[in-house]
């Protein structure tokens, strides 16, 4: 069996310890494609096992390090107690600015060394090879059951969401968790993104927007070709499906850049069109540092709205943000009147195993202010002005698209008791997910129809309809979050997204 002996340091710097998960897993990925290389060119490479590092930390049973677990300001960065905490992690390449940061936070708080070692949790040979590695190797039937054998594979058994859920049990010796995803959780979401969304994971920016209408798309490529083409832009790049790359005029990429990285990727499309468009395109308007604007079109219902979202947790946004169009329930409503979300009635069924229907989603000030705000200053609007074509209240989020033919009187009597002022099938599971993954969220939505009183969507209404608000409504979505990076980052990953003796990790 080909294994690389286990090792651990300990590190009172968080530089020096994210130097030594990159250096573990530099080891353990090239000792795992080595050994497949020989594996395909039909070598008898025998067991080979190779492991995900870790990163650790063991308060002491002190007043100075229980103190940290009392900070009022926090929302993270500290554990609860004494104890053991551990997490798994991949990828430092992607991720070393994320982890800078939580190493940084765990260190100033309990002034204790964090400990970097290599786990028992195995790296599957499926995520330590380029897209279509394995897929595209000529295998016969008896070389597959031998990668099967020898190779490790991926475990469901690794990747459950019970930390995120809060139903996660541990036996009293284990360590607890440090982060809500284990290594292996975190590897099946970076392959479920490229996809689903036709962009690898390093496109990702941190300010997301969440689209269920094409024409929002149309919109952000031609405003980020605008904002591209002007000379003083923070923006570098437009990335699009088949992670076909944009540069800003006159920007020269680095040669370590990620960006240039997925470009020149055989695989990768880059430059050339995919021919067809993936289940959920993505695009992204990059700034060098990641804190740049994703827009994903994720299409139309509750489960294409969790799985977007399972997978982009993993990346740990700062925000994301429901952009899309809703049915009014009000009279005094107009088609092209926005609404913005204070709560959510969860008739979208996709999250009842995760998170309980009686526990509350509750908005998020900082969200909530910066989509009033782009509201006012998109649409030229002042004071109570606003109210004239913003509402405020419930949305309701439905799995039924034609909820319109059940018996009337039982939908009406929900939105009644819920005071639903719109009707939709993607916000409550979106903003449900936010709050289960710690991801800040919100929601503006746009009236295109008021099925309760005749205006059905019909193609007419539509067409008219799109050509008067798919603009503003997009550029009020790209202006709320310029104002949210205006912030400190800190600022959105509100307490109110933590639970009590929460994972350290943001």
């Amino acid at each position: 069996m080909t294994e690389i002996a286990p090792t651990s340091s300990q590190h009172l710097h968080a530089e020096d310890a994210l130097h030594a998960v990159r250096a573990l897993y530099a080891e353990q990925l090239a000792c795992l494609r080595g050994n497949l290389a020989r594996f395909l060119a039909g070598e008898a490479t025998g067991r080979v096992r190779a492991f995900y590092p870790y990163v650790q930390i063991e308060p002491a049973d002190t007043a100075e390090s229980a103190l940290a677990s009392f900070d009022t300001l926090a929302s993270y960065g500290f554990v609860a107690g004494p104890g053991r905490y551990r997490a798994t992690l991949t990828r430092p390449d992607l991720f070393a600015d994320y982890y800078l940061d939580q190493f940084t936070r765990l260190i100033q708080h309990h002034r204790v060394p964090l400990q970097v070692g290599l786990s028992e949790e195995p790296i599957p040979v499926h995520f330590a090879v380029a897209e279509q590695g394995l897929t595209d190797a000529d295998l016969s039937p008896a070389r597959k059951r031998l990668l099967s054998l020898w190779f490790d594979a991926p475990d469901l058994a690794a990747m459950d969401d019970t930390v995120a859920n809060g139903t996660a049990d541990f036996a009293p010796d284990s360590p607890q968790p440090l982060s809500l995803f284990s290594a292996q959780r975190v590897d099946l979401s970076l392959q479920r993104l490229r996809h689903y969304t036709g962009t690898s994971a390093e496109a990702f920016q941190r300010y997301v927007l969440l689209t269920n209408y094409q024409f929002y798309v149309e919109e952000f490529v031609r405003l980020a070709r605008q904002e591209l083409a002007r000379e003083d832009s923070a923006y570098v790049a437009l990335v699009e499906p088949g992670n076909r790359i944009t540069w800003r005029d006159g920007h020269v990429p680095a040669p370590d850049d990620l960006l240039a990285a997925i470009a020149g990727a055989p695989s990768s499309h880059a430059g050339a069109s995919t021919g067809r468009l993936p289940q959920m395109p993505a695009y992204h308007l990059v700034k060098h540092d990641g804190e740049g604007i994703t827009l994903v079109n994720i299409g139309v219902g509750p489960a294409n709205a969790k799985n977007i979202t399972d997978h982009i947790a993993v990346l740990r946004p700062h925000v994301w943000i429901m952009v899309g169009h809703c049915a009014g329930l009000q009279n005094s409503q107009q088609l092209g009147d926005y609404v913005l979300a204070h709560g959510y009635i969860r008739d979208d069924h996709v999250l009842d195993d995760d998170l309980p229907t009686w526990v509350p989603i509750p908005a998020l000030s900082e969200v909530q202010l910066a989509l009033e705000q782009a509201v006012a200053q998109v649409a030229g609007v002042r004071g109570l002005q606003v109210k004239r074509i913003m509402r405020t209240g419930s949305v309701a989020s439905t799995d039924n698209r034609n909820w319109e033919l059940l018996d009337h009187r039982i939908p009406l009597q929900r939105f009644r008791q819920g005071r639903a002022i719109a009707l939709d099938m993607e916000s409550a599971t979106i903003a449900a997910n936010g709050y289960r993954f710690r991801v800040p969220y919100g929601t503006l939505l746009c009236v295109s129809d008021k099925p309760l009183h005749g205006e059905l969507k019909l193609p007419g209404m539509a067409n008219h309809f799109y050509r008067g608000r798919v603009l503003q409504h997009l550029q009020i979505g790209i202006k709320a979050i310029e104002i949210l990076q205006q912030q400190e980052a800190t600022r959105l990953h509100s307490r109110k997204l933590r639970s009590h003796g929460d994972v350290a990790f943001r």
